[in-house]
């Protein structure tokens, strides 16, 4: 954890102005799980507090109501997690979306791309079905488009990171990417900076 839930405003801000002074934007925090609602009321007051546009979650279900709530009182959305095969709440984007999809427009998804692909489903095929509500992509690749598939440098797995990247700028995404890479977790420098390169190099020759 790079600053805990139970952190002070005093650190939370010193946190926030050491993320600015290096020239990066705070966007987010997450995944933060909630299972009562005091824990729902504490995320959003810590993302408030951060000054965050929204925070990446995965509230148990009962709890939708209440995070809905807590969405309309700060302003702050809400993108839910989906966490693939071994999850039994939220393991696809559309596990997701058919909870919230009458709910606040400001309740939305978080599309784990690694996960995803982990179920057998192409994340830019679920980007496309479920873009109305989509805040955030966790990207990654993966070795297998199966449960056994763990994350891999971007480019090296079998994910179709090109026709992601395309899906994406055909449909006019404005929302956030993340690259999260589990690998190498003590020493990720190396793997990130290939990650990154890597999408940079796609992009360009889109």
């Amino acid at each position: 954890m790079h600053l805990p839930l139970t952190a002070s405003a005093g650190e939370i801000a010193a946190a926030v102005a050491r993320v600015r002074n290096a020239g990066l934007t705070l966007s987010t925090c997450g995944v933060v799980y909630m299972t009562t609602e005091p824990e729902v009321r504490r995320a959003f007051a810590y993302a408030k507090e951060a000054g965050l546009r929204f925070l990446v979650g995965a509230p148990d279900e009962a709890l939708l109501p209440a995070a809905e709530k807590a969405v309309k009182e700060t302003g702050i959305s809400l993108a839910i997690h989906n966490h693939g095969p071994t999850d039994r709440r939220y393991p696809s984007p559309e596990s997701i979306y058919t909870l919230i999809a009458n709910m606040d427009r400001r309740m939305g998804l978080c599309i784990d791309c690694g996960h995803t692909q982990r179920l057998g489903l192409d994340p830019a095929a679920q980007v496309e079905r479920y873009f109305d509500r989509v805040f955030d992509l966790h990207v990654k690749d993966v070795s297998a488009a199966d449960a056994e598939g763990t994350t891999v440098e971007i480019g090296r797995g079998v994910i179709d990171i090109p026709r992601l990247l395309g899906t994406l700028t055909r449909l006019a995404y404005a929302g956030t990417l993340h690259i999260e890479f589990e690998k190498d977790e003590n020493d990720p420098l190396a793997g990130v900076a290939e990650s990154a390169g890597y999408l940079r190099g796609v992009l360009a020759a889109a």
